[in-house]
C-alpha cells in the first residue's frame, strides 16, 4: 500500500482493561512489527497512558503515533456543556484546558520515548447542542498551541439526529467542514466507517459521506472499522464496539463486508493515512491472537487498495 496505515492498538489489546505490562509489550511491538504498518493509534485518557506512563514512555515502540482523546472526551460529557465545539464558554474553555494538557504530553512523548506523535485527533463534543461557531473559535486556539509537528484532525464521530439515540452524537460533518474553513486553521478530517454508519443507520450511505469528506479536500484519514444492526457477542446494535472486518469474523455480525471496504477506500481517493480500528473478540486474551488478527486485517485492507486502485486506473 502506498498510503501510510495506522493500526488503533487499544482495542485489540488484552491489557488495556486488565494490565499486564508482557501482554502490552507484545501487543505493542508485534503491531509495530507488522509488514505496512507505519504508526500506532493509542488512547490519552487524562494522561499518556492509562495505567502506567513511565513504562509507556521506556516501552513503545520506534514508531509514529496517532493520539486519540476521545475515552477521555466520552467520560467529560458527563459534565454538561464540555467541549471544543460548546456554544457554553465555561465547557468550551475545560476542553481547550484538557487539550492544552495532551499538547504538553505530545512534546514528552517525543523528548522521553522512541516514538513520535504524527496526528492528534480532536472530538467535536457536545453532544446535541455542538455548534460550528464555538468550534471555529476553538479550532484558532487549538492549532495556534505547540503540537511537535503532529498533524491535527477532527475525528468525525456519529453526529446527533434528532430522534435517534446517539453513540456520540457530536457535530455533523458538515458543521466540522465550515468550522475547519471559517477558521482558517491547518487542521484535517478523519473518518471512521463504524461511526459513519452508526449515524447514518446504514453501511451503503457511508460511501457517499466518505466521498464528501474527500470532496472538500480536507480528508486526510479513513478508519476500517466495523458495526453491527444486531447483537453479537461484540456489543448490541449500534454500538462502537469497533466490529471486526465481516469476512475475518463472521461471528461479530459487521456490516463492514469486503465489498463495502472497497468502497470506502475508493470513496476516500488520495487521502494519505488509512486504519484499522479493529476489536479483539472478547475471548481472545492471547497476543499471538490478536496479532493474527490484525494481519489478517492489514491483508483484507491492502487487498481492498490493490483493488480500488485497479478501478480508478480504468475510469
Amino acid at each position: 500500500m502506498s498510503r501510510r496505515v495506522v493500526v488503533s492498538a487499544y482495542p485489540l489489546s488484552p491489557a488495556f482493561a486488565n494490565w499486564d505490562p508482557s501482554v502490552e509489550d507484545a501487543v505493542l511491538r508485534g503491531l509495530a512489527q507488522l509488514d505496512g504498518v507505519d504508526a500506532l493509534e493509542v488512547p490519552w485518557i487524562d494522561g499518556i497512558h492509562p495505567h502506567d506512563t513511565d513504562w509507556f514512555l521506556a516501552n513503545v515502540p520506534e514508531i509514529a503515533l496517532a493520539i486519540t482523546p476521545l475515552p477521555f472526551v466520552m467520560r467529560r460529557i458527563a459534565t454538561p456543556g464540555y467541549g471544543i465545539a460548546s456554544p457554553d464558554e465555561a465547557g468550551r474553555a475545560a476542553a481547550l484546558a484538557d487539550l492544552r494538557r495532551v499538547a504538553a504530553d505530545v512534546a514528552t512523548i517525543a523528548e522521553r520515548s522512541a516514538a513520535r506523535t504524527a496526528v492528534v485527533e480532536l472530538h467535536t463534543s457536545p453532544r446535541a447542542v455542538a455548534d460550528a461557531d464555538a468550534l471555529a473559535r476553538s479550532l484558532e486556539e487549538i492549532s495556534a498551541l505547540d503540537w511537535s509537528g503532529a498533524r491535527l484532525v477532527i475525528e468525525h464521530c456519529d453526529a446527533h439526529v434528532p430522534g435517534q439515540t446517539p453513540e456520540k452524537g457530536f457535530l455533523s460533518l458538515d458543521g466540522e467542514i465550515r468550522a475547519i474553513r471559517s477558521s482558517g486553521a491547518d487542521v484535517g478530517l478523519w473518518l471512521n466507517w463504524g461511526r459513519s454508519a452508526i449515524e447514518l443507520r446504514g453501511a451503503d450511505a457511508v460511501a457517499d459521506q466518505i466521498a464528501v469528506a474527500a470532496g472538500s479536500g480536507l480528508l486526510d484519514g479513513l478508519v476500517l472499522s466495523g458495526a453491527s444492526d444486531r447483537e453479537s457477542p461484540y456489543s448490541g446494535p449500534w454500538i462502537d464496539a469497533h466490529h471486526p472486518f465481516a469476512s475475518i469474523d463472521p461471528r461479530a455480525a459487521s456490516l463492514l463486508t469486503d465489498e463495502r471496504v472497497h468502497a470506502a477506500v475508493l470513496a476516500a481517493g488520495a487521502t494519505p493515512w488509512l486504519g484499522l480500528k479493529v476489536s479483539r473478540h472478547p475471548d481472545a486474551v492471547a497476543a499471538d491472537e490478536v496479532l493474527r488478527s490484525a494481519e489478517r486485517h492489514i491483508e483484507a485492507l491492502a487487498a481492498a487498495v490493490s483493488t480500488s486502485s485497479g478501478t480508478q486506473r480504468s475510469r
